[in-house]
């Protein structure tokens, strides 16, 4: 039944067309920006203010964070890094997480995956350090290359990048009971994952253009636009994200997945 319910995204989201080429062009100038943004894009006109439902996510390096604030600007969800590769755990993950979900923030972490550790391991860690309570909302797989990693620049073929993607992935989903969502990049996502899990929900970045125009063809469920926000409770610059759907598929499906 956990499957069944995540699975109802697609369908929820269908409705809005938020996730197609065909996004509703209607005059932008005068909606507002939901948070400000030290560097704001424009994306021609699709601008991501129109959408209901926005989140942040976070790691160390947002420092401390007020998260009552947080709530009561009206950010809707967070993802929270917990894990990078088979040994290493953000140290504000737990602080974070407790934070959160003491605002009443629904809530996930992620694992930022490394390429020079096998999926079993990761998968592992990720298990042994986050709870399973510290995942309201589907635990997220954060793929993408990272050419400034002192220890690891590896890039497998695009067939091993996505087997490695669907063992660990699995293995998360049937720990938590949840199928994890994937958070990519544009260049990873056009050199490994074009077409490829259609039954999972996708991330994606996109800081300069509309997802329609730099993932063709790719249904995503929460869209990362910009680095450079700011949001009151955290100091410096927040990454930004927002929801597909409306509000209320936002309520509905964050009760469905939290059962």
């Amino acid at each position: 039944m956990r499957r069944l319910s995540i699975l109802l995204l697609p369908a929820c989201l269908a409705v809005t067309a938020c996730t197609s080429g065909s996004y509703d062009l209607l005059e932008t100038s005068a909606v507002s920006p939901r948070f400000h943004d030290t560097d704001p894009q424009h994306f021609d006109g699709k601008t991501p203010h129109r959408h209901e439902v926005h989140g942040i996510d976070v790691s160390k390096w947002n420092g401390d964070i007020d998260w009552r604030q947080v709530k009561k600007s009206g950010v809707s969800f967070v993802f929270i890094k917990a894990t990078e590769g088979k040994d290493r755990i953000d140290p504000r993950f737990r602080e974070y997480w407790e934070g959160a979900k003491a605002a009443g923030i629904p809530h996930a972490a992620y694992h930022f995956y490394y390429f020079c550790s096998s999926a079993d391991d990761q998968a592992d860690w990720f298990i042994q350090n986050v709870p399973r309570d510290a995942n309201l909302l589907p635990p997220v797989l954060d793929v993408e290359w990272n050419p400034s990693s002192p220890t690891c620049r590896l890039r497998p073929d695009a067939a091993t990048v996505r087997s490695e993607m669907q063992r660990f992935m699995q293995r998360i989903e049937a720990h938590y009971g949840k199928r994890p969502i994937i958070y990519t990049s544009v260049d990873f996502h056009r050199e490994n994952l074009d077409g490829a899990f259609k039954d999972h929900h996708f991330w994606v970045r996109a800081v300069a253009q509309h997802p329609s125009e730099i993932y063709p063809g790719r249904r995503w469920a929460f869209w990362q636009y910009t680095s450079t926000g700011v949001i009151p409770g955290i100091r410096g610059e927040t990454d930004i994200n927002v929801f597909a759907g409306t509000q209320k598929n936002w309520q509905n499906w964050v009760s469905s997945v939290s059962k």
